[in-house]
């Protein structure tokens, strides 16, 4: 039993992450798409937002967690 909530407690933060960077990434994006030239460094910035919120999907699929089955 307390090992479910552990899991379940994980697997909740781990998609609070997803979310988080999600909105990072789309934030940098929407930067980088309203700037005239943007720098080498939001560049780089994006391409770790985006590698980050990638991982923690892929990282999601593998353990088998659903964002709709944690909304109840």
């Amino acid at each position: 039993m307390r090992r479910k909530k552990k899991k379940r407690g994980a697997d909740e933060q781990l998609l609070d992450a997803i979310v988080a960077l999600e909105n990072e990434w789309k934030q940098i994006q929407a930067i980088v798409e309203k700037s005239i030239e943007p720098t080498e460094d939001i560049f780089y910035r994006q391409n770790i937002a985006r590698e980050n919120y990638l991982f923690l999907l892929r990282e999601a699929k593998r353990r088998k967690i659903s964002a709709i089955r944690y909304n109840k």
